[in-house]
């Protein structure tokens, strides 16, 4: 078995074709040929299954070390499919602090059509045992927390599920399989909006699932097949060159977040800095240095109260002003008021996301010149 890096370059490449072309072709097919009337052949039509699209979800479960991989053709695809494997009256454990698109994906979408859903700390291990139910069908969360960058256990989450029978399902987007596999953790389904770093250059969105068993997969690539939301050709290319460079990306993400970390710290502007190696006595170092290999890109800090966050991110002039993360660009965005802005305001604050809350995904530039363009904007405010 080859190792990590190498299955980042050489993985998940079928050999389908005579041309000793080192790249898997982009099969820019919506149907494909039956050699005659009753052949059981490989791929059909392209919903249901494609050569370019298959290489880069063979080489996701490789790189999870799951039974098998699927592409959607955005994050959302991805978590919507996952959820859909639950009916109503199934009753599902999530973590209070999910990614807003989660959140009004359950809470405008699926409690409306009969799925329970239980908010809970799932850092709190001991919260999330008292919230099981009879119909308790799955435990949800994301690793790292977005924007406060809480860790929380994947062993000893599925510990806790699979004693009370449940499924453990994890979003691990900003941790990537670079710097931890849940499934080798206890996780039974681990996706990823790929959109993020496993594609790195803020040029498609797509989505992952890797399961854990085949009875599993036989049941995602069911709702993988029926409700369609599949990843086109190209992009399951631009996804497949992506994870080639994951590794070389990540090292720098983290190097660059560290530094830009330190600065943050010796700043008297900043109240306080979200990451989850800056306090090595609290419950997020103790998590991701057991379970990770990293802490990622994304980073977070608070204002001095009465300081302008608008007026901060407005004035940055190399650090661009957006959503998403992830990218080969430093990207920074006031969650409260962008990707979170869907979660009513009390529950927001509830949650910790202040309006002088700043999310930085740290990029690939320079760290000088990172910390230059945050030196000029905090001139500023």
């Amino acid at each position: 078995m080859v190792k990590f890096n190498t299955l980042l370059v050489r993985g998940g490449k079928p050999d389908d074709n005579n041309t000793g072309a080192v790249n898997v072709p982009i099969y820019n097919s919506s149907t494909f040929r039956y050699p005659k009337l009753g052949t059981d052949v490989r791929w059909d039509y392209e919903r249901s299954g494609n050569p370019t699209r298959d290489a880069v979800e063979n080489v996701c479960a490789e790189l999870e070390n799951g039974d098998r991989g699927f592409a959607f053709s955005s994050g959302m695809a991805a978590i919507h499919a996952a959820l859909s494997l639950f009916k109503p009256g199934d009753h599902i454990i999530i973590g209070d602090n999910i990614y807003g698109g989660t959140f009004r994906l359950v809470n405008d979408f699926l409690k409306p059509r009969g799925i329970e859903f239980s908010e809970v700390d799932t850092q709190d291990v001991q919260a999330v045992e008292a919230a099981f139910q009879k119909n308790t069908k799955a435990v949800y969360f994301e690793t790292v927390t977005n924007p406060l960058l809480k860790v929380s256990s994947v062993k000893q989450l599925a510990e806790v599920a699979h004693r009370h029978h449940a499924m453990v399902i994890v979003d691990n987007t900003f941790l990537t399989p670079y710097l931890q596999r849940p499934l080798d953790l206890g996780a039974d389904l681990v996706l990823h909006s790929a959109t993020k770093y496993l594609g790195g250059h803020s040029d498609f969105t797509a989505g992952i699932i890797v399961t854990k068993t085949k009875e599993l997969s036989d049941q995602v690539y069911t709702l993988q097949n029926s409700i369609g939301a599949v990843l086109a050709p190209q992009e399951a290319n631009l996804l497949r060159r992506g994870i080639q460079t994951l590794n070389i990306r990540m090292d720098r993400h983290i190097q660059n977040a560290q530094k830009i970390i330190d600065y943050l710290l010796s700043n008297p502007k900043v109240g306080k800095v979200y990451y989850p190696t800056v306090d090595k006595s609290s419950e997020d170092y103790q998590i991701i240095t057991d379970e990770a290999n990293g802490a990622g890109g994304v980073l977070s800090f608070e204002l001095q109260d009465g300081l302008d966050a608008a007026k901060f991110v407005n004035s940055l002039k190399l650090i661009i002003l957006a959503v998403s993360l992830g990218a080969a660009e430093s990207l920074v965005e006031v969650p409260a008021f962008m990707s979170h802005f869907e979660i009513p305001k009390p529950q927001r604050l509830e949650m910790g996301i202040k309006d002088e809350l700043i999310r930085l995904s740290v990029g690939l530039e320079d760290a000088d010149d990172l910390i230059a363009d945050l030196d000029q904007a905090f001139a500023k405010i």
